[in-house]
Order: C-alpha cells, then structure tokens, then sequence
C-alpha cells in the first residue's frame, strides 16, 4: 500500500510537471491533486526533493536500461547511436513532465544536488555514445574526435527536449529526427 502511494504521488507530480505552463509545483499544490493533507506526503517523503529525485531514478532506470538493451541487441556503432538518440528523444515526447526534470526547469529552486545529478545523467549519456561512436570508428575505418561527437549528439538531444518543453509541448521533439540524426552522422 505504501509502495502503492509513493508511485502514485510520483505519477501525479510528473502529470503536473505535464502543464504548459511552468508553474511552480509546490506540495500544497500536489497534496491538494492527490486529495490528501501535505503531511500524508511527507509520510511517504522526507522532503520535496525526495520526491523529484524519485522521478529522477524513474528516468535513469529507464533511460540506461534502454541503453543496455540497445547496446546488447546491435552491434555496429553507428546503429547503436542512432537508436540511443532516438530513444531519448521518444523518451521525452512520450513522458513531457519527465523533460522538464531532464531539462532542469522543474529542479529551479530546489535542491542543488538534483541538478547535479541531471548533469552526470547528461555525462553517462555522452560517454555511451562516445564508446558507440569508437565501435564504428573500429568497424568502418571513420576518423574524427569521437569526444567532440559525442558531446555534439548529446547537445542536439538537449536542444531537441529544450525545444519541446519551451513550446509547452506542441513542438514535437522527434520531427525531422532521422534527417538530423542523418545530417549528425554524415558528419563522421
């Protein structure tokens, strides 16, 4: 039952994080949602920033289990790229309240050490992409500074849920997505 309630208090966060417009989700704000008293939400969380960092691990779990999956199913690099960046962008059309935890916006004036965790998400990220572009490198014989790639990638992804969050959610974050991965790679 508790389990039961702490995923339902993330849920209903994350709905609200869905809001075009930015408002600033207070736990008066979600206790009121959920239709219980502030205290019952610290019951289940010692503090606000407990509840976005449980969001936080929703998105790590999921975003690097992808990866795992992709990185285990596809051998060559440059599909192992493709795809990571395809699914993060689907990743964030599909849940828009988690773009704004990816992009920052929900973590502005709470805890510091959230945004230091987002930012290390963003590092883990280009570091599975720069090991995928290597594998390519070794498989075709492409040259470049797989670093620098890498950060590039991660930088048009960023851009990419920048965009969708910024438009209130109605500029789609995967159009044009396999001509610009395309252009990304053609760069190679």
């Amino acid at each position: 039952m508790a389990g039961e309630r702490k995923q339902q208090i993330l849920e209903t966060l994350a709905k609200m994080l869905e809001a075009p417009k930015r408002e600033k989700v207070t736990t008066a704000t979600l206790a009121s949602k959920l239709d219980v008293s502030e205290a019952a939400l610290y019951r289940h969380f010692a503090s606000k920033a407990q509840m976005f960092e449980g969001l936080i691990i929703f998105i790590e779990e999921t975003i690097f289990g992808l990866i795992n999956k992709i990185t285990s199913e596809e051998a060559d690099g440059l599909r192992q790229v493709n795809r990571t960046i395809t699914m993060l962008i689907m990743f964030a059309e599909k849940n828009p309240g988690m773009t704004r935890v990816l992009i920052g916006d929900a973590l502005v004036n709470e805890d510091e050490r959230l945004q230091v965790r987002m930012n290390q998400l963003y590092d883990r990220i280009e570091v599975t992409i720069k090991q995928s572009l290597r594998i390519a490198q070794t498989q075709s014989g492409i040259q470049g500074d797989s670093e620098a790639q890498a950060n590039l990638m991660v930088c048009f992804v960023a851009g990419r849920w920048q965009q969708f969050a910024k438009s209130g959610f109605k500029r789609k974050p995967s159009e044009f997505l396999q001509q610009q991965i395309s252009m990304l790679l053609n760069t190679l």
